[in-house]
């Protein structure tokens, strides 16, 4: 027996009807796709911070050649 919890009410899943079945396999669908999308996310930011600070390194470098 799984439950879900909507707005503090809790619903047995074996319970629901054919509809709302598919209704809570897209939000278990939708969640487990926001969850990768925010790790390729976190990602693209760890390289971002890489990408500025090898661009500053070298603008640092150029500058003291000058």
């Amino acid at each position: 027996m799984v439950k879900i919890t909507i707005d503090g009410t809790e619903y047995d899943t074996e319970t629901l009807s054919d509809n709302a079945k598919a209704q809570v396999a897209s939000l278990q669908y939708l969640q487990v796709h926001k969850t990768q999308l925010q790790n390729e996310i976190a990602v693209l930011e760890t390289a971002k911070r890489a990408y500025i600070a090898q661009l500053k390194s070298q603008l640092e470098a150029a500058e003291a050649v000058s």
